[in-house]
């Protein structure tokens, strides 16, 4: 007998390690987890930030744990990996979402600005996903990945934005993802991103400021921005057994920004 829709999408028993998770997206990721049965690990690199967001989430309901680990630094990344397995025997779900963003003109931007993108969010999300794969889901043939890309990975921008290392790096994420779950799947991991729009995060601050929350809103078909629900559905799709056979896509939470022509 098949399974219901709702055993198909309940996490219960499934452990996930959620970076970038103290705030903004990956809060919200993490708090979707967490709502569908999910023991989650949160880390991001301020302690502070950390114990505010687990504290949220268990009066939640929400069995959740923490870590500190700067992921733009390999030991750090290691270390996280090490003690999450540690701590929760395994790692069934991993969604790379730590990022950073860098806004100069191509012609001026610095070097070690583009060096501090790039090794956060396609360095990193590369070194964790190597770890955790190797030392958790390979071995048990079983893993789910999520990798938090951008609609800023598929072309380039408004004048009003140069964020041209970010793009890139988000470009880079979607075809890492691609390649990865070409490789992984016979291990029975699914590697899948998600491309967020424009939602209002300390990230995207300046942005909004810069360009206006309502401008940017009017950009898009339905006529807002991403909202604390948005993502929910999708990272839950990708996490469990409901998208046990999709593997190597990228799908755009956006309002259809990205689907807009000659905009």
């Amino acid at each position: 007998m098949t399974r219901t829709i709702q055993q198909l999408f309940d996490l219960k028993g499934k452990t996930a390690l959620v970076t970038g998770g103290s705030r903004g997206l990956g809060l919200q990721l993490a708090q979707a987890l967490g709502e569908a049965g999910a023991r989650v690990m949160l880390s991001s690199r301020k302690a502070e930030d950390l114990v505010e967001s687990a504290a949220e989430l268990k009066a939640a309901g929400i069995d959740v744990d923490w870590i500190a680990a700067d992921c733009s630094k390999e030991a750090d990344i290691r270390a996280l990996a090490d003690e999450t397995i540690k701590r929760f025997g395994h790692v069934d779900i991993l969604v790379n979402n730590a990022g950073a963003a860098w806004g100069a003109p191509a012609e001026d931007h610095p070097v070690d600005a583009w060096d501090k993108v790039m090794n956060l969010n396609v360095r990193g999300y590369f070194i964790l996903s190597q770890h955790i794969a190797k030392h958790s889901m390979i071995p048990r043939k079983s893993g789910r990945i999520i990798n938090v890309a951008s609609i800023a990975g598929l072309g380039g921008n408004p004048r009003e934005m140069t964020t041209i290392a970010y793009n890139t790096s988000k470009g880079a994420v979607i075809n890492f993802t691609r390649a990865l779950g070409c490789e992984w799947g016979a291990y029975n991991i699914t590697v899948n991103a998600i491309c967020p729009g424009f939602f209002p995060s300390k990230m995207t601050m300046g942005t909004l400021k810069a360009m206006g929350e309502e401008k940017l809103a009017a950009h898009a078909p339905l006529g807002r921005l991403g909202d604390d629900e948005d993502l929910k559905g999708l990272c839950v799709l990708y996490a469990s057994d409901a998208g046990k056979h999709i593997t190597g896509q990228w799908l755009a939470v956006d309002g259809g920004v990205s689907v807009v022509t000659g905009g």
